[in-house]
């Protein structure tokens, strides 16, 4: 199934990451880079497995690291219910 994020929820890249906000709710997140690249990349379809591989390609991150932080990032937007997927 595609991640996608909920209609309601919308995304401003800033210099320093992306910024999410849930118009339902007011709540915001700021993501840093790396979260933003993960996100971007299971958002376009991407597996946890290719989110992790495109952090360790332009980051200075092990994929073991890399992956639990793609994992944790996806369960922390599904617990927000910020995505669907």
């Amino acid at each position: 199934m595609a991640l996608h994020l909920r209609p309601d929820v919308s995304t401003t890249d800033t210099e320093y990451g992306t910024v999410l906000l849930d118009g339902a709710t007011g709540r915001y997140w700021q993501l840093n880079a790396t979260a933003s690249l993960a996100l971007r990349t299971l958002l376009a379809g991407g597996t946890v497995d290719q989110a992790a591989n495109a952090l360790t390609e332009g980051y200075d991150v092990d994929g073991e690291r890399a992956r639990a932080d793609v994992e944790r990032l996806l369960n922390g937007m599904r617990a927000a219910k910020v995505v669907r997927g």
